[in-house]
């Protein structure tokens, strides 16, 4: 089984395809976000790099959020598109979980953070011992009460995510020693890790029609906040 994952919940766009648990291909970008113009050349890219054609992938999977209103749109509906064009089935992984998956080997807490805007972060807690364990909501909180809601745990935690580097003077301030930073090359999104989770939602027949991919969003958009008050 060939998943083809995309990845552009945020700042990150990325694309990656695993083959049966084999990660055999991952580009990734994280520079400007302009992901309309970007990920399809990064597709095919990939694609020609492994020497394979769109027909030969069986799954295309993405990023569902939360994250970037327009980023989710841009991923959703360029793994629509593929999937509705060759018949092929779709699976949507929350963004989180992509997250803190690529922490999935460190046995304890894992807390994935992405910036909301005005200190609030979209998150929750997972614990990991070789498998991910999710503790609480997805949630769109304040990062002081994402903070208060940790110390409740009594122990170390690891933090991934693009709120890390907005909110960590924060976070460390409040937490301490329990305040792991994850490390660069694991700190963003990457769709090698939406790829393996898609394969096992997979596994688990977890299977999409492309009509029944949305984004899940944990807060309405800034323009929908706008019209709402005028109401």
């Amino acid at each position: 089984m060939k998943i083809l994952a995309v990845e552009s919940s945020g700042m990150v766009a990325a694309v990656a395809i695993v083959r049966e648990g084999k990660v055999m291909g991952e580009f990734l970008l994280d520079h400007r976000r302009t992901h309309s113009q970007q990920l399809m050349p990064l597709i095919d890219q990939l694609l020609g790099s492994l020497g394979m054609k769109l027909m030969d992938i069986d799954i295309f999977a993405v990023s569902k959020g939360p994250g970037s209103f327009t980023g989710l749109r841009i991923g959703i509906s360029t793994v629509k598109a593929l999937a509705q064009a060759l018949g092929k089935p779709a699976i949507g992984v929350p963004t989180l979980d992509g997250l803190a998956y690529n922490l999935v080997i460190r046995d304890g807490l894992i807390c994935p953070i992405m910036d909301a805007r005005r200190e609030q972060v979209y998150t929750s807690v997972y614990r990991s011992s070789n498998r991910l364990e999710r503790l609480e909501d997805y949630m769109g909180i304040p990062v002081m009460e994402l903070v208060q809601k940790l110390r409740e745990y009594h122990e170390p935690v690891i933090f991934n995510g693009d709120g890390v580097p907005a909110y960590w003077d924060i976070i460390k301030r409040e937490l301490g020693g329990k305040a792991i930073m994850a490390p660069s090359n694991l700190l963003m999104q990457r769709a090698s890790s939406i790829a393996c989770l898609a394969l096992e939602m997979a596994q688990a027949g977890q299977i999409q029609n492309y009509i029944d991919l949305l984004p899940f969003y944990l807060r309405k958009s800034q323009a929908e906040q706008k019209y709402a008050g005028k109401e």
